[in-house]
């Protein structure tokens, strides 16, 4: 995108100022979104002693990722109108007190089916976070950080990732199941506390509009408005064909894969996967600083990361001989750690597309996509491990399909979007300089 008229201050009209006090209120609620992340990926690195402790084979444990997926992608669009409607402080506490239950439960649970319970009462809970942080990064600071916003937002819940990778795992082995989770559960109590005395949901002077109780039909054409935004739909698919490949892969078949299928120890296996966050966290900063000065950046990057991951897949799936070499499987890891970042610019592409009233809810329906393919390819991957007796490369194949899927929609879509963002953004400046001085 080009730059505003000369002379135009890039900062809208009506724009939070951002700030050091907005750095601190967004940072509690961040700091709920990392709390939320270490418990979701906390079965990742406990995928295994699950599996012993439940008495389970693969498809059933993936049950608990593809329930908690499920759980989350459908909660997507009901959280984004709560945040329109309640804001954000209101569902961040509830989001809070569900996921610290469910994890809490999670530590206590006999069986396989109370556990279960659990991880999608946590799922619900985590549901409520990541649209919230965005929406609270939208109320304190300048729209012109949007991006950058997100991406540190992300890294964040990388960062949450990587608590779990490191520290939940070692707690695992070394206190056991139990005292693990529910030592892990007071890192929501101190989060809850900390947003009930500190977190406000807009700076003074920025109050939003009020949300319109207006029932059913309001909230239908509030969907139905984002939807047609081909913007909107765009990140959907961005977001669908990015984030998949390296969720599934963290969140519960990357640690089997390489201890069973690449004969790797645990330790090492730990290790790899620590890349894979590492390599987030780093590539998360460059996305955001190359979107943020360069906007038409988005889409090739969104592109290029999907065909690097699914080159290097391709690749270690199919090396010949049984196991693919350490150097090749560093590499792997690396390049996962790209597929954070790069869903972030579904976000990237929904948030131009609607107006204020409706970003909760656009980001919603965008923060389904790749919840609703790492849930699909999930339960694919259980389902191909049973049938063929642990072949993970015909099992893991189908990240390839989604891919194929996904990159057909972005292609369909992306020039209706962009015309689209254009008129918006003429529309704006033109508001711009019509504003009094």
């Amino acid at each position: 995108m080009s730059s505003l008229p000369r002379g135009v201050n890039s900062t809208l009209p009506g724009d939070p100022p951002g700030g050091r006090r907005a750095i601190a209120v967004w940072g509690i609620g961040v700091s709920v979104y990392f709390v939320a992340v270490i418990f979701r990926t906390s079965l990742g690195v406990a995928g295994l002693d699950a599996a012993d402790r439940f008495q389970v084979n693969a498809s059933a444990l993936s049950t608990f990722s593809i329930l908690q997926l499920l759980v989350y992608a459908g909660m997507q669009i009901p959280v984004g109108l709560l945040v329109d409607r309640l804001g954000t402080k209101k569902v961040l506490t509830i989001g809070v007190v569900l996921f610290t239950a469910g994890q809490l439960g999670f530590a206590f649970s006999p069986s396989y089916g109370t556990a279960l319970a659990s991880r999608a009462l946590l799922g619900c809970g985590d549901a409520m976070t990541f649209i919230s942080v965005l929406r609270l990064g939208s109320r304190w600071f300048p729209a012109r950080r949007g991006p950058m916003v997100a991406q540190l937002a992300g890294l964040a819940g990388m960062a949450g990732n990587l608590v779990s990778t490191l520290v939940l795992a070692r707690l695992l082995h070394g206190v056991g199941w139990t005292a693990a989770f529910a030592g892990s559960a007071v890192a929501g109590v101190v989060v809850l506390v900390l947003l009930l005395l500190f977190l406000k949901d807009h700076p003074q002077g920025h109050e939003p509009e009020p949300f319109p109780h207006r029932g059913a039909a309001y909230v239908r054409g509030q969907i139905a408005a984002s939807w047609r935004e081909p913007g909107t739909r765009l990140g959907l698919w961005v977001h669908f064909t990015t984030q998949f490949p390296a969720m599934v892969f963290l969140l519960l078949w990357g640690l089997p894969f390489l201890v069973q299928a690449q004969g790797l120890t645990r330790a090492t296996a730990g290790e790899l996967l620590t890349l894979v966050v590492l390599s987030n966290m780093v590539v998360g900063l460059v996305y955001g600083q190359v979107v943020a000065r360069h906007h038409g950046a988005r889409l090739p990057l969104a592109l290029g990361t999907v065909g690097a991951t699914a080159l290097v897949w391709a690749v270690t799936l199919f090396h010949p001989g049984d196991r693919a070499p350490m150097w090749l499987l560093v590499v792997l890891c690396s390049v996962l750690g790209a597929c954070g970042p790069a869903s972030m610019l579904g976000f990237d592409f929904a948030r131009p597309a609607n107006p204020p009233e409706r970003q909760g809810t656009a980001s919603g329906i965008t923060n389904m996509g790749g919840f609703v393919a790492s849930m699909t390819t999930l339960f694919a991957i259980g389902v191909l491990l049973d049938a063929t007796g642990d072949d993970y490369t015909l099992a893991f194949s189908c990240v390839f399909v989604l891919q194929a899927l996904g990159v057909s929609q972005i292609l369909r879509l992306r020039r209706r979007a962009a015309r689209r963002e254009r008129e918006r953004l003429v529309a704006s400046r033109v508001e711009t300089v019509h504003v009094p001085a």
